[in-house]
């Protein structure tokens, strides 16, 4: 028996991705989110799923002072984050605030739990909250690593912001003609 071609050819789910990570901790909550998008009606569920799924890339670490903001007036609820929580010094003040996350920094993690706030992994939330009522879903921005600086139209064109690849950043390397005024021409 070959492929019925005629019937569609072989199927394929396109929606989920083959995890390449080797951390078994990653793995168990893939398989826990699975079992839970399969089981309960809950949207929260799938999405989780599908976001630990994704690659490190796609899972970019949020800091305390984006969470803060985007959980002001919404103390009452859990904030979601898939990827990492990191700390960030601007953030003077620290709210209470409950967070689950794959991972936190220890500073971000100390002065979390210094305002009376909580760390929740992902496997104790599944077990407090399985449906994920109460939530606020939030992730980071994914075009804030630096590769993306280089994305774009050339660096050379006309109110191009793209960076070039360059060996060093002197005054030999890319600063002359197109670069000032004094040198020809700026671009």
């Amino acid at each position: 028996m070959g492929v019925d071609v005629q019937a569609g050819g072989k199927k394929w789910d396109k929606n989920t991705r083959k995890v390449t990570s080797t951390n078994l901790y990653l793995k168990l909550l893939i398989k826990l989110y699975r079992f839970l998008a399969r089981r309960t009606p809950s949207k929260f569920n799938k999405v989780i799923s599908k976001r630990l799924a994704m690659s490190r890339n796609s899972r970019p670490p949020l800091s305390l002072k984006h969470i803060a903001k985007y959980m002001a007036g919404k103390e009452s609820k859990t904030c979601v984050v898939v990827g990492s929580v990191l700390d960030d010094a601007r953030l003077v003040q620290v709210q209470k605030l409950n967070i689950v996350a794959i991972r936190f920094a220890e500073t971000a993690r100390a002065r979390i739990i210094a305002a009376g706030g909580s760390c929740i992994t992902f496997d104790q939330f599944a077990q407090n909250n399985p449906t994920g009522a109460g939530t606020v879903l939030l992730r980071g921005k994914r075009t804030a690593r630096v590769a993306y600086k280089h994305f774009g139209p050339s660096p050379g064109a006309h109110g191009s912001k793209t960076r070039p690849f360059v060996r060093s950043k002197g005054r030999k390397f890319e600063k002359a003609r197109g670069r000032r005024s004094s040198c020809g021409y700026k671009a």
